[in-house]
C-alpha cells in the first residue's frame, strides 16, 4: 500500500467499527481540515466501514474478514477509497506509517497490526488492552527501538498521563485508578451468583461492548488495567491503588510525595481521552458534555470489596508472577466471559476458570510475538477444557 499526502496529521484507525473507533471516526468527522485518513480498518461490519471511508474519505478501507470483500468492494464503488481485506491487508494498513494510529482492535487479534504500527513509529493511541497485558514486554521493546511515542486511551490511564505530565518519575508516590464498580457494585454474592447476562450488561454509566461490560462487572477489566499500568508507568502492583467511584467523574489520581495529589475529571465520555491522544500534545475541541460539579454534587470513593470481586487479587497475582501469567489470566478471562454470554456458566464462575488456569499453567515465558499466541491459545484450550469436565 502507498500513499502519498501533505496533510498536517496522517491518521489510521484499526478497529474502526467499534465502539472506541467509532467514537475516533466521529472526532475526525468534526474537524475534517485537520486530518486525512490513510486508512480504516474494520472486523465484519463491511456497511459500516464503506460510510465511514466515505464520510472521511479515507484512502484505504480494510476488513479483517475476507468474505467481506465482494461487500466492501460494492460499497465504495465509484469512490476514491481503496479496498483490502484479510489479516494480511490489515497488517498493510497498520504499516502505512500514520503520524497517529488508533489502536482498537479487541482481543489478541489485534496484537500483530498493534505491534505492526509501533515498529513503524510515530504515535499510537492504545485501546488495545492485550497489547500490554498480554505482550506487554514484546510491546515496549518495539516501542523504544522504534522511537514510537504510545499514548494510552483508555479513560484512566489517559487520566494519569494528563496528571503526571511533567513530573519526575521518581516524584510519584502512587496512582489511583478508579472504577464505576459495575452493575452489581450493591448486589450480595449469593444475588451475583444467580444474575445473568442481562443484569451483568446493564452498566450504569459506561456505554460499550459486551466484553468489556462483563469486564467491569467482574473488575477484570480494573485488573487488566492495574497490569497495563505497571507497564505504562513503570510502578509495582503495590504502587496502583484501585478505588470503586460510583459517578465515573474522577478517572484517575497522581500521589506525589510532597502531599499533593493530582487528579483528571471529565465527563464519561470516551471521546475525552481519545481527543486528548489525537492532538497530543496540543488540545482539540469536542462536543463531549461539559462537567458540572454542582449539579453532581457528591463524589463517592469505595474500597473494592475482594471477596465479591475477585479479578483485582487474580491480576495483581498474575503481575506478580510475570512471564506469561498475564497472557494466560487474559485469555481464560475471555474464555470464561463468553462462555457466560452463552449461559454455560454462572457470573461467579467467570473469576473460577481464570484462577484454575492460572494455578494449572504454571509460569511460562512470554519474549516474543509467538511465544504470547502460542501461550495465549494453549491458555484458552486449558480454559475450554475445565469447563468441559465440569460441565460432565
Amino acid at each position: 500500500m502507498a500513499v502519498t499526502t501533505g496533510a498536517v496529521k496522517t491518521v489510521t484507525i484499526l478497529g474502526c467499527t467499534g465502539s472506541v473507533g467509532q467514537s475516533t471516526v466521529d472526532l475526525l468527522a468534526a474537524d475534517p481540515g485537520r486530518f486525512c485518513v490513510l486508512a480504516l480498518v474494520g472486523n465484519r461490519n463491511a456497511e459500516k466501514l464503506a460510510e465511514q471511508a466515505r464520510m472521511l474519505q479515507a484512502a484505504w478501507a480494510v476488513c479483517a474478514d475476507e468474505d467481506q470483500y465482494p461487500a466492501l468492494h460494492a460499497a465504495l464503488a465509484g469512490t476514491a477509497t481503496q479496498v483490502a481485506c484479510g489479516p494480511d491487508a490489515v497488517l498493510a494498513a497498520a504499516r502505512l506509517g500514520a503520524d497517529w494510529t488508533m489502536a482498537a482492535i479487541t482481543g489478541v487479534a489485534g496484537l500483530a497490526p498493534t505491534l505492526a504500527a509501533a515498529e513503524r513509529g510515530g504515535i499510537v493511541a492504545l485501546a488495545n488492552k492485550e497489547a500490554l497485558v498480554s505482550a506487554g514486554d514484546v510491546m515496549l521493546r518495539a516501542v523504544a527501538a522504534a522511537g514510537a511515542t504510545l499514548l494510552p486511551v483508555d479513560s484512566e490511564h489517559n487520566a494519569i498521563f494528563q496528571a503526571m505530565a511533567g513530573s519526575p518519575e521518581r516524584g510519584v508516590e502512587k496512582i489511583t485508578l478508579t472504577a464505576s464498580g459495575g452493575p452489581f457494585r450493591t448486589w450480595s454474592r449469593e444475588a451475583m451468583e444467580a444474575a445473568g447476562p442481562e443484569a451483568a450488561l446493564c452498566h450504569p454509566v459506561w456505554r460499550m461492548g459486551a466484553k468489556i461490560t462483563i469486564d467491569s462487572a467482574t473488575l477484570f477489566n480494573k485488573g487488566l488495567e492495574v497490569i497495563e499500568a505497571a507497564r505504562l508507568f513503570r510502578l509495582p502492583s503495590e504502587r496502583i491503588e484501585v478505588l470503586v467511584h460510583p459517578q465515573s467523574i474522577v478517572h484517575g489520581l497522581v500521589h506525589f510525595s510532597d502531599g499533593s495529589v493530582l487528579a483528571q475529571l471529565g465527563a464519561p465520555d470516551m471521546r475525552i481521552p481519545i481527543a486528548h491522544t489525537l492532538a497530543w500534545p496540543d488540545r482539540l475541541a469536542t462536543h463531549a458534555p461539559r462537567l458540572d460539579l454542582a449539579a453532581v454534587g457528591t463524589l463517592q470513593f469505595l474500597q473494592p470489596d475482594d471477596r465479591k470481586f475477585p479479578a483485582l487479587r487474580l491480576a495483581r497475582q498474575a503481575l506478580q508472577a510475570g512471564g506469561g501469567a498475564p497472557t494466560i489470566l487474559n485469555a481464560a478471562n475471555e474464555i470464561a466471559v463468553a462462555s457466560f454470554l452463552r449461559r454455560q456458566i454462572g457470573f461467579l464462575d467467570i473469576a473460577s476458570v481464570v484462577e484454575d488456569v492460572l494455578d494449572r499453567m504454571g509460569p511460562r515465558l512470554a519474549d516474543t510475538l509467538d511465544q504470547v499466541t502460542g501461550l495465549d491459545a494453549e491458555a484458552r484450550r486449558c480454559a475450554d477444557g475445565y469447563m468441559e469436565a465440569r460441565a460432565a
